[in-house]
């Protein structure tokens, strides 16, 4: 049987039901997370990682919402360590926390209603084909800004946005949308984050540039720095600094490190996976399945 977490309680998956009246499926008022799990079959065991800062994540952006849950990040943490237990996967897994609005009343408001909190889990591999390289062209939608709905706060009605742009992205034959700002400049895809790496440093836009404030997107800066000597400079990036890249990547727990190869029919470099961006993401994936202890405090075993 497959839980989920609901009201304070575990509860089997088909009983954890909101009425169709809610007020977060009717405008959207809810924020969550995207947190990966990965299963290291050699020591058969499931890594949560970086979980703590996920939850610390989300608990500054329920501010923002003015939503209160109502516990800690490590209270949240504990639930999540409970439920992947309770599930028991054995797989790589994606779990889904979220904050909403827990009213039947009508209305687009965050005051007079009471904070619900739900989690479910499941099975998730990869988001993007991180092995052979996507393409990717700049969607005709601009990313939401700051003084609209706030990209950096993970808002489920926000992400219509992303849907539009991830749509327009497959109909026109791309694996992948990328965003530019109401200013003009890059701001991220529609789900991830985005490097460039020029003259052998990383590029990436500013926490400015409305985009989310990515915990892979950390972890690839401090990464970068400390194990390959490569160092990040965050600054606006202009539509056509794209084209001249001569690597490139997509970043976040859905997409992991997703190399890009082709963007607007153009080849991205020599069209191909970049030395530098296969060396990052090698990194990555073994800090997240447990073979790099130096980083094992970013891990949290479940069993």
């Amino acid at each position: 049987m497959t839980y989920a977490y609901l009201k304070g309680q575990f509860v089997p998956v088909d009983q954890a039901k909101i009425s169709i009246q809610n007020n977060t499926f009717q405008y959207g008022t809810g924020i969550f997370e995207g947190i990966r799990a990965y299963w290291n079959p050699q020591g058969r065991q499931l890594y949560v990682f970086r979980l703590v800062e996920h939850f610390c994540r989300m608990l500054r952006n329920c501010r923002v919402l003015k939503l209160n849950i109502g516990k800690d990040e490590k209270e949240l943490s504990e639930i999540a360590t409970e439920l992947l237990r309770k599930n028991h996967p054995e797989t790589d897994t994606y779990i889904r926390p979220i904050a909403y609005v827990d009213s039947d009343g009508l209305g687009p408001k965050f005051v007079g209603y009471p904070t619900g909190f739900a989690m479910y889990t499941i099975p998730l591999g990869d988001y993007i084909d991180v092995s052979s390289g996507i393409k990717v062209g700049f969607s005709s939608w601009r990313r939401i800004n700051d003084n609209t709905i706030p990209a950096r706060c993970k808002v489920t009605g926000g992400y219509v946005n992303s849907a539009l742009a991830k749509t327009e992205a497959l109909e026109h034959g791309y694996d992948e949308a990328i965003f530019l700002t109401e200013n003009g400049f890059i701001s991220e895809g529609s789900a991830e984050n985005i490097f460039l790496i020029r003259g052998g440093k990383l590029i990436t836009p500013a926490l400015s540039e409305d985009i989310l404030e990515g915990i892979t997107r950390e972890t690839i800066i401090e990464l970068a720095r400390e194990e390959l000597g490569i160092e990040t400079v965050e600054r606006p990036i202009g539509r056509t600094e794209l084209y001249v890249a001569d690597e490139a990547f997509l970043c976040g727990t859905g997409a992991q490190v997703s190399p890009m190869i082709e963007v607007d029919k153009r080849p991205l470099g020599n069209g191909r996976i970049g030395p530098i961006t296969a060396k990052i993401q090698a990194l990555y994936f073994d800090v997240v399945k447990g073979k790099q202890k130096k980083y094992s405090h970013w891990l949290a075993p479940v069993y």
